[in-house]
């Protein structure tokens, strides 16, 4: 069965840091697309940094852009997230999910 549990989440004063861990268990990361997304009360879930398969790639929310910072470990079989600069506005449940490789789908006339 695949799964992904999160861990690492709690109480932190503004400026402060947290590192999340993103851990799988029955496949392995290294072969996913992986992705940390939040949603605080009363506000829709939104994207906050993805890393690509290889980990060659990586992306960020601009409101995170120079303080977050999304790493694979291989060994450990998980992607993490070192949240620094915390801020009240980064308050939110974090989660993180893996998706297929895609279907491409070409609008043409």
């Amino acid at each position: 069965q695949m799964q992904l549990v999160e861990s690492g989440g709690g109480l932190v004063q503004p400026g402060g840091s947290l590192r999340l861990s993103c851990a799988a268990s029955g496949f392995a990361l290294d072969y996913y697309d992986i992705g940390w997304f939040r949603q605080a009360p009363g506000k829709e879930r939104e994207g906050v940094s993805c890393i690509s398969s290889r980990g060659q790639i990586t992306n960020y929310a601009d409101s995170v852009k120079g303080r977050f910072t999304i790493s694979r470990d291989s060994a450990k079989n998980t992607v993490d997230l070192q949240m620094n600069s915390l801020k009240p506005e980064d308050t939110a449940v974090y989660y993180c999910a893996y998706w297929g490789q895609g279907t491409q789908v070409t609008v043409s006339s």
